[in-house]
């Protein structure tokens, strides 16, 4: 990233004020962005609002199924690049609110990229958030671009389904959009602590076991944040060439780990190798393995990680011993 490409680029953010949402705007910030987030509700504990970056950014307050507001904000603050970020992220609230999760998730993102369909006049480039859970169980691994998309369970379908739709829009409309493929990401401002590394982190400080919810054998590739926006913003600029329009990029680290390892490092970092996590065993319809190729992105747009695991727990769990007394927790 170099400031002079972001510098005075109007930019609407969708879910600016989730957990990497929060850092993507700290980066375009700082990168001198004319930044605008659609923000559905003000929360305290978000890093956006806690980092004071909130007072620099233009708020807009809306919903993703609101689709008059955003075709609004995007003719209105007449923005060229949008990201849109904004989605039911934690699977077990999306089995169990699966409604809520096909309007933010799919809707959301039809709404978004038909806005931008309308706003073409200034719209120059739309990047769509995903996920390598999109690719459902593979035969082969890991899970590379060309394979097809097949979640099965609530939150992995809808994935699938805007990813897809992100697609259709392109080959329809010509629409010049990105699909951006996450492995999990981890990273300091993240108050969902029901996932692993949040949740791992706050007990091990406070002395206490962490608590699996499967046997400790799923592998995962475990992304830092910063990391993750290094790639939305590598995906952005190369939007400019037409031919990588409609594309969708792989980001991890290609080093999978078993939940049961991560939660070992944390502990170790925490300086509690002694505590044993109480492990339930319960996680179900669960994929045993999963993890990505970013050969594609590293191909094409020379971007590859830059923080190790350790490297990025690291800065993590700084974050968290700085931050941990008074967070909300916005865990279920």
């Amino acid at each position: 990233m170099t400031c002079s490409f972001w510098s005075g680029r109007r930019v609407l953010v969708t879910g600016a004020t989730g957990f990497v949402g929060s850092w993507l705007v700290q980066a375009l910030v700082d990168a001198g962005s004319d930044v605008v987030c659609l923000v559905r509700d003000r929360l305290p504990g978000s890093w956006l609002v806690r980092s004071g970056y909130i007072d620099r950014v233009t708020v807009v307050a809306g919903v993703l199924r609101d689709y008059a507001t955003l075709e609004r904000v995007l003719g209105e603050y007449e923005i060229e690049t949008v990201f849109h970020l904004a989605a039911q992220a934690i699977v077990g609230t999306a089995d169990r609110f699966p409604l809520g999760t096909l309007e933010a998730n799919v809707r959301g993102t039809w709404n978004v990229l038909e806005a931008a369909r309308v706003r073409r006049d200034t719209v120059r480039r739309v990047v769509i958030a995903s996920t390598g859970k999109a690719y459902g169980e593979q035969p082969v691994l890991p899970h590379t671009e060309e394979m097809p998309l097949q979640g099965r369970q609530i939150y992995a379908v809808s994935k699938s389904c805007a990813d897809l739709i992100a697609q259709a829009y392109y080959h329809t409309y010509g629409l010049p959009v990105g699909i951006a493929r996450f492995g999990n990401l981890f990273g300091g401002g993240d108050l969902n602590f029901n996932r692993i590394v949040p949740g791992t982190i706050r007990a091990a400080l406070a002395g206490e076991r962490p608590v699996l919810r499967s046997d400790g054998s799923l592998t995962r590739d475990y992304l830092y944040v910063k990391d993750a926006v290094r790639g939305y913003l590598a995906l952005a600029r190369a939007l400019d060439d037409p031919c990588l329009h409609g594309e969708a990029f792989n980001f991890g680290t290609g080093r999978p780990v078993s939940v049961r390892e991560l939660v070992d490092t944390v502990c170790r970092m925490c300086g509690r190798p002694d505590l044993q996590p109480v492990v339930l065993a319960k996680a179900a319809r669960e994929t045993p393995r999963q993890w990505l190729s970013s050969e594609k992105a590293e191909r094409v747009l020379a971007w590859r990680p830059r923080w190790t695991l350790e490297e990025g727990l690291y800065e993590t769990i700084a974050w968290y011993k700085a931050h941990l007394g008074t967070l909300v927790d916005r865990g279920t």
